[in-house]
C-alpha cells in the first residue's frame, strides 16, 4: 500500500496541493476490522471518486482517482483493465 505521505507527495506535484483529507476518507478503513489490508473495496472505485466529488469537489475528486490508479497497481491492474464501479465490481474483479 503507498503510504499516505505518499499519496500526499503525489498529489501536490500533480495538483499543486496534498489534499490529505481525500487520502485519509479514502484509507479510513486501512489496518481496521474487519477490513485489514482489504480496505480498498470500500472506497477505491468509481463510486468512491464521486463520493470525494461531492464532499470537496472536482479537484479533489481527481485527486482520489490518482490515489485509487496508485494503490489498484499495486495490486496488479493495469490501465487498460476495467475500472472499478463500485465495491460489489472491485471484489468481482479479484482485487482486495
Amino acid at each position: 500500500m503507498a503510504a499516505f505521505e505518499q499519496h500526499c507527495a503525489e498529489a501536490l506535484q500533480h495538483f499543486g496541493k496534498p489534499f490529505s483529507e481525500v487520502h485519509l476518507w479514502l484509507d479510513e478503513f486501512a489496518g481496521k476490522p474487519p477490513y485489514g489490508t482489504r480496505h480498498r473495496k470500500k472506497r477505491h472505485h468509481l463510486a468512491g471518486i464521486e463520493d470525494v466529488r461531492n464532499l470537496w469537489g472536482d479537484e479533489a475528486a481527481e485527486a482520489a482517482r490518482q490515489h485509487i490508479v496508485t494503490d489498484l497497481k499495486l495490486e496488479g491492474w493495469r490501465e487498460s483493465d476495467p475500472f472499478p464501479r463500485d465495491e460489489g465490481h472491485y471484489q468481482r474483479m479479484g482485487l482486495f
